[in-house]
């Protein structure tokens, strides 16, 4: 099998490691710890997962700074595979606490530190190989860099067709919402106001997201398309609060480069600072570093489990399209781990009430109660968790004396500009097993505002 250069996954180490140490640094300084894991009374967990609980105050940011020295130990090679094991799983048990904290980069994080652990990205460029020279190594399995080129282009992809929707490409929702309430940006803002911007951003999204995987393999496209991921991520990350996804994208698609990129750069620096009188002495096995070594066949059990997890990677994003062909954003069925990237701005607002069947005994319930204003803001929008909290209500509601305590709720939300309509049917008790026609579907459709 032919190999490949393994600078490029050196680089990628280097990169993703020191985005992660800044983006764990910054969680810290923004407050976040406290906002998200030791204020809330009640955590919305995920399925099979109740017994995942945040630490105590001081030991949740603890857990946070770790998480920073544990991404720096990844950038620099230092114990690679303990650290991004390590990394992985206390990044993800960060995920599992509460569903309310759920992004998309979240779970990429996951998913590119999941499949670090088993890429040999430390055998080059690093502390472990400066100290244990026999793991030093040139090349590697091209099926490596494949792997990580996959689960970009599964992101892309999906992300692209979760844009071909009348909302996005016929009325350009929510792109005309957001672009509208950052009209009073300096400089840009009155280029924002205009219908046809938001139409013109949202076709341009679509077909960045569908065919900017295709552009970037192709070595003629590859730095037109690179100019297009600066282009777009920096764009998303001034005008849209959504973290550090942009730079999560931009040091991934480094991925798509050829494999020899960064020594091709080192050695430019070289000539640049030997013109300018600076001495730069390469290490002195370098050169035999660089040649290329013979790989052998990968076994029938790596390529079986490398078949399952593209599988899984492929059929999860199906999910929102194998239901009831309702708006995943609105019904939220599969929306979660689908790539469903900036299709929705959704608002809700949910009110509880107890009714128990014997005594008729009534009263409400408020969900501030259990929640902060974000988890709760979060909750009213999603039918999967206002049903979670309702069975929590009940449960304490037992265990305050009632003999049985039903829950209704009525909730209404707004999709997409949409007026606001019941999203869950008030009738339903939602303690109880129910049937599926709990969760109303949505009636309204959008038409073409003013200004097109």
């Amino acid at each position: 099998m032919t190999p490949v250069d393994i600078a490029s996954l050196v680089a990628f180490r280097i990169l993703f490691g020191s985005v992660m140490a800044v983006a764990m640094l910054r969680f810290l300084a923004k407050g976040w710890v406290n906002e998200l894991y030791v204020l809330p009374k009640f955590h919305l967990p995920y399925d099979g997962f109740s017994w995942v609980h945040p630490l105590p105050a001081i030991w949740m940011h603890l857990h946070f700074l770790l998480l920073a020295l544990l991404a720096i130990a990844v950038a620099i090679g230092f114990c690679y595979r303990a650290a991004t094991l390590l990394f992985c799983i206390g990044f993800t048990y960060v995920e599992l606490i509460d569903q309310t904290a759920y992004l998309n980069h979240y779970y990429l994080v996951s998913l590119l530190a999941g499949l670090l652990i088993f890429l040999p990205a430390h055998a080059a460029g690093s502390v472990d190989a400066w100290r244990d020279p026999t793991i030093r190594r040139a090349s590697l399995p091209a099926w490596n860099l494949q792997l990580l080129r996959f689960q970009l282009g599964v992101v892309y992809v999906f992300a692209g067709i979760a844009k071909l929707n009348p909302d996005w490409l016929l009325h350009a929702q929510p792109l005309r919402i957001w672009l509208a309430a950052r009209s009073d940006a300096p400089w840009i803002g009155p280029w924002l106001e205009p219908v046809w911007v938001a139409y013109a951003a949202s076709w341009f999204g679509a077909i960045y997201d569908l065919t900017i995987v295709l552009l970037l393999l192709q070595p003629r496209t590859r730095r037109m398309a690179f100019g297009a991921v600066l282009g777009f991520h920096v764009g998303t990350w001034l005008l849209f609060n959504i973290g550090m996804f942009p730079w999560i994208m931009i040091t991934a698609t480094t991925l798509f480069f050829q494999p020899d990129w960064p020594r091709l750069w080192l050695e430019r620096c070289r000539t640049w600072l030997s013109n300018r009188g600076v001495t730069w002495r390469a290490h002195s096995s370098a050169q035999q570093e660089t040649a290329l070594v013979p790989v052998a066949r990968p076994s029938i059990l790596l390529v079986a489990s490398l078949a399952l997890y593209a599988s899984v990677q492929v059929l999860l994003p199906l999910r929102p399209y194998l239901g009831s062909g309702a708006h995943p954003a609105w019904s939220y069925h599969g929306f979660n781990l689908a790539w469903q990237v900036m299709v929705a701005e959704k608002s809700g607002y949910a009110e509880f009430q107890a009714r128990e069947p014997a005594t008729g005994q009534q009263t409400t319930l408020r969900a501030r109660d259990y929640l902060t204003p974000r988890q709760e803001s979060l909750m009213a929008q999603d039918p999967f968790l206002i049903r979670a909290l309702a069975r929590k209500m009940s449960a304490d509601l037992r265990g305050q004396g009632w003999a049985q305590a039903q829950i209704f709720v009525n909730a209404f939300a707004s999709l997409n500009g949409r007026p606001r309509q019941r999203i869950i049917d008030p009738r339903a008790d939602l303690a109880t097993a129910i049937g599926s026609d709990w969760l109303l579907l949505l009636e309204h459709d959008l038409t073409p505002g003013p200004g097109w």
